[in-house]
């Protein structure tokens, strides 16, 4: 029965990951918003859905530690595991809004959860006020400024599409995501179980990277369809959404406090969370100007595996 959730929720992952890439590019179209934006909006917040719904599930039940465990967990998972993963694929071209305007807020999300928890280990409900207030901001600039970011190689694929489609396409393909997610991480956790593996190993691994899962299936996806606007934009944006909507959210519903038995993600995690996304920008110039490629990936891909390593030694 594991193997069945596992196979099940990889054919899910990947239509579920086809269906929503063409719901954001017909958006893209009948809106004339660039393709960067609805990855950093749309798309973005559809595959940060299973940490919204871990993250508000975790605090309703008193367990508001693992609401913060999660979105640090997934933050350092998108860029070591699945932007690691999609540049080694395909390398992706990037313009100077990368670094103007979406890498500046990834970080600026990023060092306000820390300056949020490090000191009282928890993040009040008016905290998150500031986060979600911030997000509307963004998503205000988004819409208004942003340009395009990446060069969309193959533009006479895209289909506009009529709007019900669209809509439909987005549902489907978000709850395609979602419900992928949940087949995959269960029957990894069932089958791991099965074969003896720790809950340790499992907690680190299956279920860690479980909730980014939607967004490396929606970024090879988007790849291999040469949209890598879309991929590009929905990492960056999912971990924005993943600090500014899923912890602002959260907290609004009640503070989330990081008890004594979780206090590695305050000593240790977040340290890896801020280098992760710190590193991005100077493998962005680094050895070619505005360009991450294999060397890149293989560089985030190792600095993920050295993460879980040192986490389960």
């Amino acid at each position: 029965m594991s193997i069945l959730y596992i196979i099940g929720g990889l054919i899910l992952l990947v239509l579920g990951g086809n269906w929503l890439l063409k719901a954001a590019v017909g958006l893209s179209l009948r809106l004339n918003i660039p393709k960067i934006v609805i990855g950093m909006t749309v798309v973005s917040f559809a595959t940060s859905a299973p940490e919204l719904i871990v993250s508000i599930k975790s605090a309703l039940d008193g367990a508001t530690g693992l609401a913060v465990g999660n979105v640090i967990g997934s933050n350092i998972a998108n860029i070591g595991l699945v932007l690691g993963i999609t540049v080694i694929l395909s390398s992706i071209n990037v313009e100077k809004s990368f670094y103007k305007t979406d890498w500046p807020v990834m970080m600026v999300a990023s060092l306000l959860l820390y300056f949020f928890i490090v000191n009282d280990r928890t993040i009040q409900s008016y905290e998150g006020m500031i986060l979600f207030g911030m997000l509307v901001v963004f998503l205000v600039y988004l819409l208004r400024f942003q340009k395009q970011a990446v060069v969309d190689e193959m533009p006479e694929d895209d289909e506009e599409l009529p709007l019900y489609k669209v809509v439909l396409f987005l549902a489907v393909g978000g709850f395609g995501l979602w419900a992928g997610s949940e087949l995959l991480i269960d029957g990894s956790v069932s089958l791991a179980k099965n074969m003896g593996v720790s809950d340790a190993v499992i907690g680190v691994t299956v279920v860690s990277v479980g909730t980014s899962v939607p967004e490396l299936a929606a970024s090879i996806i988007a790849v291999l369809k040469k949209e890598k606007a879309i991929s590009l934009g929905n990492l960056i944006g999912s971990n924005v959404f993943n600090i500014l909507a899923v912890l602002g959210i959260t907290a609004m519903i009640t503070p989330i406090e990081v008890k004594s038995d979780a206090l590695s993600l305050i000593n240790n995690d977040i340290y890896w969370m801020l280098a992760i996304s710190f590193i991005v920008l100077p493998l962005v110039f680094i050895p070619k100007g505005l360009r991450l490629g294999w060397r890149d990936g293989i560089i985030l891909l190792g600095a993920y595996i050295f993460f879980v390593y040192q986490t389960l030694t």
